[in-house]
């Protein structure tokens, strides 16, 4: 159920959505393995490579928006732009091109899936594999080991979705320092440090 308009129009619609925290759901694994593997079985194999969950809803016993956080390498974002995007945006996803946090120049392909009233489920990133955005399963894993830093940000997610309900914008932006930061200790930890 892709959201229909101009570009602009969907932009400030998704930028508007509500955001609500819920507690963990053990099966938010079992979705990320059921989309990976339909996205191998319709997406042409030269272009997908590895597949990760990451995100609040990869790390057990974390508080999370209701939404998969999917990464997916991909051999080619112009490939993607030309095969996968067409193919998603025909079974209805959202799709986007935005630059990779925090800010900053590099793109990468976005696809929101959504169940049949509309909500989010899904949240695909495809990138090559030099993006940035691998740093990612650092913090992921960090989380992972470190319950008490997922329960840190467990808190500091709770806040911002108070004081951000409609505003992802700000929310993400709320989060930026903790991310940053617990990405920059878990590089470190776990030797991958710049």
């Amino acid at each position: 159920m892709a959201l229909k308009g101009t570009l602009e129009e969907r932009i400030a619609r998704v930028a508007r959505e509500t955001i609500a925290i819920m507690p963990y759901d053990p099966q938010w694994p079992g979705r990320f393995e059921s989309e990976a593997r339909r996205l191998r079985s319709s997406l042409p194999p030269s272009l997908v490579n590895r597949i990760e969950h990451f995100g609040s809803t990869a790390v057990p016993g974390l508080a999370a928006k209701p939404v998969v956080d999917m990464l997916v390498e991909v051999s080619s974002l112009e490939m993607t732009r030309q095969l996968a995007a067409p193919l998603l945006e025909a079974e209805g996803y959202d799709y986007f091109w935005r630059p990779e946090p925090p800010d900053g120049p590099a793109m990468y392909a976005w696809f929101i899936k959504r169940d049949a009233v509309g909500h989010r489920t899904h949240h695909v990133h495809m990138v090559e594999a030099a993006s940035r955005m691998w740093d990612a399963l650092f913090f992921r894993d960090y989380l992972r080991q470190f319950p008490e830093e997922a329960a840190r940000y467990a808190a500091l997610k709770t806040s911002l979705s108070q004081q951000f309900r409609n505003d992802r914008e700000g929310y993400t932006r709320g989060k930026t320092d903790f991310v940053i930061a617990v990405t920059q200790r878990a590089k470190r930890y776990y030797g991958a440090a710049e």
